[in-house]
């Protein structure tokens, strides 16, 4: 039970203008499609005297939508350094100038016809998206409790599921989504970002990284006296001034330092694994086939958008679930758990889509494999992913840590978004043995190289891979435990 109602508060704070950005943005830009490829042609036409070709539009509205990724990509090189100069909770409370930036810039779009002014929106909106992916998890795995450190750092997959929801509802033409509505649609998540700073200024700093970072114990032990109420704070002190003492005198390091370091190897190998599979297991694919496969199952055109809020329902619900059961289940069980239950499901699904037309009753399977697919997603992959880069890197890793996993998983949606429309074509109602392939592989490498992080402190975390990094070596002169180093520090 939480000593304090300030940790859910500062959950809430950190997440509603965090990851929930980032999903929302994700599924906003759905519903205008037709209405704002209109309006680039109207655009064009009225400069030019000329319509636009449907190869231009096509180019120009994958540029507006590739323009995400590619902000959401430089999002996650500057959230490190961002996170290591001017601390965690300032840094989600200086990324909401980018949204609030792209929010003027979409809002206003159509008064000053001007399509780039989306495409630039877009791109702000990713660093955005970027820069909250990798430094909310950070800054509340930082500040939670050890007991409740996996639960806390998931609620960054259920703000994102909550996000992708509440922007499927906002976009629907009764709300936002009509041909009208559509600059207020896009210009919406500037008021998510506008709760954000409102609220997070009243709650402390990371306690870990004003002790670590800034060397400031008196803010810690503050900061942690507020987030954790009344309890003892003895045994957490005591455990960060161990840490504080093994990184005595180092810096803050850099990605390619991490590469190149022997004694990161497993780390750095088990976040690309994982980072990479969180977006090439085919998941935010399932979303390009669903509304094709609700019309197929006879839903009318005009319900399917209503249909599909419950895809974005199913990993919510996925999610949440997920946050009451990774501190007792653990990271490993949910992870493998769930790429073993997608691989299957892939196979079900290959199968149906390629049955769709001679049995009646396919189109039915080929939805619940849908949500199927989607559930077992977010119930391991989506949020213990993110969780993982805090719990296997140290204070000073940790900043590039979350860089190296955020450009792996901005590269992967770009991949995964320009190479789907070529999968489908070249490999028809097999498109998804890409996908099959990957959650097999990652599965295998969780099974047999991921050790369990559940319940253990960072060093102790730290010492598990230590030993997998230089098994068979001579370990002269390397830290030895946690023992020996409160030893020198208490």
């Amino acid at each position: 039970q939480l000593q304090s109602k300030v940790l859910i508060l500062t959950i809430c704070a950190a997440g509603i203008g965090g990851t929930f950005q980032y999903g929302y943005n994700i599924s906003i830009i759905n519903a205008p499609t037709a209405y704002i490829q209109t309006f680039m042609n109207q655009t064009w036409l009225e400069r030019t005297g000329v319509p636009l070709e449907s190869n231009v539009l096509l180019l120009l509205w994958s540029l507006t939508v590739s323009a995400y990724p590619l902000g959401g990509l430089v999002g996650a090189l500057v959230a490190g350094p961002m996170a290591i100069v001017v601390g965690r909770k300032m840094s989600l409370l200086l990324n909401n100038v980018f949204v609030i930036t792209a929010a003027l810039l979409s809002g206003f779009s159509r008064m000053a016809k001007s399509f780039e002014m989306i495409m630039l929106s877009r791109f702000f909106t990713g660093v955005n998206a970027g820069v909250s992916m990798n430094i909310q998890p950070m800054y509340l795995a930082e500040s939670a409790p050890k007991k409740l450190r996996g639960a806390v750092a998931l609620t960054s997959a259920s703000f994102t599921a909550l996000g992708l929801v509440l922007g499927q509802v906002v976009g629907l033409r009764e709300l936002l989504g009509g041909e009208e509505s559509w600059p207020f649609l896009l210009a919406s998540n500037a008021v998510p970002a506008l709760i954000q700073l409102t609220a997070l200024p009243w709650f402390p700093e990371s306690p870990r990284y004003l002790l670590i970072d800034r060397g400031d114990k008196e803010s810690c032990i503050s900061a942690l006296q507020k987030l954790r109420g009344s309890s003892d704070l003895s045994a957490e002190l005591e455990e960060m001034l161990a840490e504080q003492a093994a990184v005595k005198g180092q810096r803050a390091k850099n990605p390619w330092e991490l590469f190149r370091n022997p004694a990161l190897r497993w780390q750095v190998l088990s976040v690309v694994v994982l980072s990479s599979a969180m977006q090439l297991c085919g998941n935010d694919s399932m979303y390009f086939y669903a509304a094709y496969v609700f019309r197929e199952a006879g839903i009318p055109q005009d319900k399917i958008p209503y249909v599909v809020i419950g895809t974005g329902s199913c990993e919510l619900i996925a999610s949440v679930t997920c946050n009451t059961i990774i501190d007792y289940a653990g990271r490993r069980p949910l992870l493998l758990g769930g790429y073993i239950f997608m691989a299957g499901w892939a196979v079900v699904f290959m199968v149906a889509l390629s049955q769709q037309a001679q049995i009646s009753w396919m189109p039915y399977l080929s939805m619940a494999c849908i949500f199927a697919y989607i559930l077992s997603f977010g119930i391991g992959p989506a949020g213990v992913t993110g969780v993982l880069p805090t719990e296997v890197f140290d204070q000073l890793s940790r900043p590039a840590a979350y860089m190296i996993c955020g450009s792996l998983l901005w590269f992967n949606l770009f991949l995964v978004g320009t190479a789907f429309p070529f999968i489908v074509k070249s490999l028809g109602h097999f498109c998804y043995v890409p996908f099959l392939v990957v959650c097999v592989c990652t599965a295998l490498y969780v099974g047999f190289f991921l050790p369990e992080t559940k319940g253990k402190s960072f060093l102790e975390i730290s010492e598990e891979f230590k030993k997998r990094n230089f098994k068979g070596r001579p370990r002269a002169g390397f830290y030895k435990g946690p023992e020996e180093i409160k030893s020198t520090v208490l």
